[in-house]
């Protein structure tokens, strides 16, 4: 080149025979870039040295293994020179060829037998700053991993089998969970699936997590980018004769693991909290046949101690807890349901209690809660009475002592209790279940330890038990409710004024509802529900959506006939854990929680009825920060733009048309006239010709200037790149039937010099071409697919 964008015409150079991928670099460290030659048909790769004035020496050969394919170059022994890895596809190895100024040394690394290399792409899978190689074996059916030693040297294949018939075909690295490890995407083209193996970083991957693909035509294209800038990238795919986008992400779900502790009889009501200040919760159960509480300390890490057991009043049915006299250490509170009264046992903050205090409340005291209802920073009580339909409140003199009671009406056969602030005023209020009239009773407080009178809203049949929190995430609070006769649960949103929906929404779940508690159980800031179900043997976990509804129930089994569910962290994992009183088997279940990730096809953007796209790229078209999808419509003349809403939704397709005569199949972006807006260049698989939109920077385009790729010319795969360094970027395009690589010299003002053309091994058919930094140098290296060679070429950018 003569640094104008002009070149001089072309000299030849002798190398070995059929000669299938190219790389370049400076290969005795004398500032002058030489090149490397794989030569399929005489095994061998040619070394030209450059003499710095645009020509070569004469070749020279180093045998390889059997047809090589592709060659890549790469300082594998970090002693700053460039040495050589080569894949061979007949002899299912790869030859690293390290050098000391000129090239010494051979070696041969088996892919498998009849492996039949498909990709190959270096970066360090392991954090050892050392490159690493990774294998697409297509005929084996797994990926292959040489982790690099540093000194050119490479460990035997590790494989990861990717199933049977599953013949692995295009494979991305990328974070895909959000741990900043690299983790691998594979698109098995045999079993139409699209698998992540995950990373630890430690040169072990996860098992493959796959999900099936929605077409059986042939994957041709897959992207990976952070498309709602949550950490972790996505998956973006286009196929043959398809005329769609899948979308696809890595997300984490949850799940329970089950271990039961032996209680006492009949164990009603369970409650959580630190009662020996060890930082690790502990559990607290109602054994409604044995009339004593049982207290279990934790370890820690989820497990628990037998339990200790203090007496308490007759029939105890439900349990707090809470700092009643002041000294920051826990107390708890009990509803005996038979001796018509509270008893309330003071923490000596070691895991031991004193011995109860009881008093008197109403008939059938079957649920208790507590809070400052007077605003005198003092904890009070709260009792739903069963048999006399109103609730007992208890105002608490700091001391661990307590008023006689006060009542209020409420509806028939209250069963729970729960309270909160539902007009926000700072003042608690109190809600009620009431069993017989169906319905839930809100008593509004006046911060003065009174209430006003109850406000009532109809639930399902036989409401028994109720919780509170946000659900929709408007600072409100809502009210779930467990309606045992319906088996559903109820939720009710609240307006923030003491008010709540009429319209309540109702969610199925298991059989005899008991119990409902809330918690965020898969840790993405909305608040999920779980259900105790009696008569089915399981609790039931309902995931939020932020808006107040609720994914449909996975169930998790426990003891007989749960009775009542309880939230907590107790393994310190910062992931929320569920313990259940199971009534028949007089335990306590235990349910660790923990995430595992999987694939989840996320959404299918439609391209429009035989469009038939042909190549997408993820790039930001409207400068807001997100990143847009654009897709090439072969068959319908134009270019898709997809642009998002930051939440894996997108905007209905906005068409840009390519020209009535040229039917797009390749795509990619660039700043074009340095406007710092995305500008599009596209390639032709029915013209000469290939085409360029300038970007405004709003998602939309100008008209498609044409630019002339020469007779015979239909130009499969594109890049942009600076080529002469002059800061201008350029354009690379991969010319299908002339079997030439074409360079497009930019002017920098949105408009480039005519084609020049590069001819390459005769018969290639080059298809496809990515750029991007596959070996994390910080720079930009290139991968061609040439098709009628079956052979895959990477040239890595080295100077």
């Amino acid at each position: 080149g003569y640094g104008n964008g002009s070149f001089a015409e072309e000299t030849a150079y002798s190398v070995g025979s059929s000669p299938k991928s190219i790389a370049v670099g400076d290969f005795n460290n004398d500032t002058l870039l030489d090149i490397v030659v794989a030569n399929y048909d005489s095994d061998n790769v040619s070394v030209l040295l450059g003499y710095g004035n645009g020509s070569f020496a004469k070749q020279t050969r180093y045998s390889v293994g059997f047809h090589p394919l592709s060659v890549a170059v790469g300082d594998f022994n970090n002693d700053t020179r460039l040495d050589i890895v080569v894949a061979n596809s007949d002899s299912n190895n790869v030859s690293v060829l390290l050098q000391y100024g000129v090239i010494v040394n051979e070696v041969a690394y088996a892919s498998g037998g009849g492996s039949i290399l498909q990709c190959a792409i270096i970066g360090d899978l392991n954090n050892d700053t050392n490159m690493d190689i990774v294998l697409a074996n297509y005929g084996t059916n797994n990926i292959g991993i040489l982790f690099g030693y540093g000194n050119g040297n490479f460990e035997n294949q590790m494989m990861l089998s990717t199933g049977i018939n599953s013949h692995p075909t295009l494979i991305a690295i990328d974070d895909f969970n959000g741990d900043s490890i690299v983790d691998i995407a594979v698109v098995n083209n045999g079993t139409k699936q699209v698998g992540m193996m995950f990373g630890y970083g430690n040169r072990i991957f996860a098992s493959q997590t796959s999900e099936g693909i929605s077409s059986d035509s042939r994957p041709l294209a897959m992207v990976s980018g952070d498309l709602n800038n949550d950490k972790r990238s996505e998956i973006a795919i286009i196929y043959d004769r398809y005329d769609n986008v899948d979308i696809f992400g890595a997300y984490n779900r949850n799940s329970f693991a089950e271990t039961r502790y032996s209680v006492g009889s009949h164990p009603q009501s369970v409650a959580v909290g630190d009662f020996n200040n060890d930082t690790r919760l502990d559990i607290v159960v109602a054994n409604s046949w044995k009339n004593y509480v049982s207290v279990l300390l934790g370890y820690g890490n989820g497990s628990f101690a037998e339990q200790t057991t203090y007496l308490v009043g007759s029939g105890p049915s439900s349990v707090a807890v809470g700092d009643f006299n002041n000294d920051t250490q826990l107390d708890i509170v009990v509803a005996n349901y038979e001796s018509d009264d509270v008893s309330v046992l003071l923490g000596y903050g070691n895991g031991s209690f004193a011995k109860q205090t009881r008093y008197l409340v109403g008939s059938g005291a079957y649920s208790v809660a507590v809070g400052d209802f007077n605003n005198d920073t003092r904890l009070d009580i709260v009792v739903a009475n069963s048999w006399k339909n109103y609730v007992s409140v208890l105002l608490g003199y700091g001391n661990g002592s307590f008023a006689e009671e006060t009542t209020y009406s409420v509806g028939s056969s209250p069963k729970s209790i729960a309270v909160g602030d539902f007009n926000n005023d700072t003042l608690l209020d109190i809600v009620v279940a009431n069993y017989n009239s169906d319905n839930v009773s809100v008593l509004l407080g006046y911060g003065n330890g009174s209430f006003a009178e109850e406000t009532r809203y109809l639930v399902g049949s036989g409401p028994y038990s109720v919780a509170v929190g946000d659900f929709n995430n408007d600072t409100r609070l809502d009210i779930v409710v467990a309606n045992y006769g319906s088996d559903d649960v109820s939720v009710l949103l609240g307006y923030g004024n003491g008010s709540f929906a009429e319209q309540q929404k109702k969610y199925s779940v298991g059989s005899g509802l008991s119990s409902v508690a809330v918690g965020d159980f898969n840790n993405d800031t909305r608040l999920d529900i779980v259900v105790a179900n009696e008569n089915s043997n399981y609790v039931s976990v309902l995931l939020g959506y932020e808006n107040g509804s609720f994914a449909e129930q996975t169930t998790y089994s426990v003891g007989r006939s749960p009775g009542s569910v309880a939230v907590g962290d107790f393994n310190n994992d910062s992931r929320l854990d569920i313990v259940a009183a199971n009534e028949d088997s007089k335990d306590v279940s235990v349910l660790l929680g923990y995430d595992y990730v999987v694939i989840v096809k996320l959404m299918m953007l439609i391209t429009g009825n035989g469009s038939r796209p042909q190549s997408l790229v993820i790039s930001d078209f409207n400068n807001d920060g997100l990143m847009d999808i654009g897709v090439v419509n072969s068959l319908t003349y134009n270019i898709g733009i997809f642009l998002s809403y930051g939440n894996i939704s997108f905007r209905n397709q906005a068409i840009h048309s390519t020209h009535p005569y040229l039917s797009p199949c390749s795509m990619a972006v660039g700043d074009f006239n340095n406007d710092t807006r995305v500008d599009i260049v596209f390639g032709s698989c029915n013209s000469d010709k290939m085409g360029v939109l300038i970007g405004y920077g709003n998602g939309s385009f100008g008209n498609v200037s044409p630019y002339s790729t020469g007779s015979h010319s239909s130009q499969y795969s594109l890049a942009v790149v600076d080529i002469n360094n002059d800061t201008i970027q350029d354009i690379i395009v991969a010319i299908y039937d002339n079997n030439n690589l074409g360079a497009l010299l930019g002017y920098g003002n949105g408009t480039f010099a005519r084609i020049i053309l590069f001819s390459l091994d005769y018969g290639s058919n080059l298809f496809s071409m990515v750029i991007g930094d596959f070996n994390n140098d910080k720079k930009l290296d290139g991968a061609i697919v040439n098709n009628g060679t079956d052979s895959l070429n990477i040239l890595l950018q080295t100077c």
